[in-house]
């Protein structure tokens, strides 16, 4: 691996991880803090204000950061590829994380959007982030398996060990 091709990895991992603790972070504070205090010791209209404007200003890192998570999550799969070949359980889970991600960007969208037809889901708010935080939560827990687990290897090369305990 070239210098350059590490650089690469490393900001794309950094990226990646960054924009999940920015964006599900602030989902977390929103829901479990800003949104309950709010609720509890504001007027409704001191409240409609506050969320107003909050909703503008995470609106400014929805859109922008779905593309990050996009680019650098694309990057770091292309890049896994030879890695896992063969390993139908990394691609699997790695495809089932992929499907979330789309359900939480949809999600996301739909909270700081305007669309008519998705005005339900922003009078459900509170109920429509803890199902995005759950999602990403399954997300973090299927990486962190994955991660755990290690490089996949066929059963059809045998490993060192392998090789010794035949021996």
């Amino acid at each position: 691996m070239t210098t350059a091709q590490l650089i690469l990895d490393t900001v794309s991992r950094i990226v990646h991880v960054g924009t999940a603790i920015t964006l599900v972070g602030g989902s977390v504070f929103m829901a479990f803090a800003l949104m309950p205090a709010a609720a509890a010791k504001l007027s409704d209209e001191e409240h409609g204000r506050l969320r107003e404007g909050v909703l503008g200003r995470w609106k400014k890192f929805v859109g922008p950061g779905i593309g990050l998570f996009l680019i650098s999550g694309i990057y770091n799969y292309m890049r896994m590829i030879p890695l896992h070949k063969g390993d139908g359980l990394y691609h699997g889970l790695v495809g089932t994380k992929i499907i979330l991600a789309f359900a939480i960007f949809f999600i996301a969208s739909a909270l700081v959007g305007k669309s008519k037809g998705l005005e339900g889901m922003r009078r459900n708010r509170a109920k429509w982030l803890k199902v995005l935080i759950l999602l990403a939560a399954i997300i973090v827990c299927i990486s962190g398996f994955v991660k755990v687990r290690g490089k996949y290897t066929s059963p059809l090369i045998p490993t060192t060990a392998a090789v010794e305990t035949a021996r």
